[in-house]
């Protein structure tokens, strides 16, 4: 089974989309090889394109981080917050139609209370000038714990309605 078993494309992408309108968080859905399955773009900030324009960012930040949660959430059967290596919040929820995986849905793209963006990691691992990942960094929108468990469960919810009606 995939997720377009489940719903079709339109579908998912209107999750994504208001995801994005509720919460401003770069929303994506992914299949269980870690693909986007719709080709939705909702930048929550300046700093993620920029990331996601070069093959390093794109490949060992995004890529990396994805996969990493991707796979603990299909361990767990939970949603995972974690930061990715930019120190961005990613989250991400596992998709099961009974006990099959059949992907994620979740978002990033934002900071937790405290966070910040990690200048000098993305210039590590991306290659990206340091001082254009502070300028671009400005205005990354900052989260509380409640809003991340609203975002949990506004996933929650919308996935369960569609695999309900397998």
């Amino acid at each position: 089974m995939n997720l377009s078993d489940i719903a079709p494309l339109e579908t998912w992408a209107r999750i994504e989309n208001e995801a994005y309108e509720k919460f401003n968080l770069q929303s994506s859905v992914f299949n269980v090889n870690g693909m986007r399955i719709t080709d939705t773009k909702n930048w929550s900030n300046r700093i993620c394109p920029e990331i996601k324009s070069t093959d390093k960012g794109q490949s060992f930040i995004c890529a990396t981080a994805h996969m990493n949660m991707a796979n603990q959430a299909r361990r767990t059967l939970q949603p995972v917050v974690a930061e990715c290596d930019a120190g961005l919040v990613k989250i991400v929820v596992p998709i099961f139609v009974g006990a099959e995986f059949v992907g994620t849905a979740g978002g990033c793209g934002v900071l937790l209370d405290g966070g910040e963006v990690d200048a000098f990691a993305v210039h590590k691992i991306a290659g990206m000038d340091e001082e254009q990942v502070t300028a671009v960094s400005e205005g990354v929108p900052v989260f509380n714990k409640e809003k991340v468990k609203a975002i949990n469960r506004f996933f929650i919810e919308s996935i369960s309605a569609l695999v309900e009606q397998q």
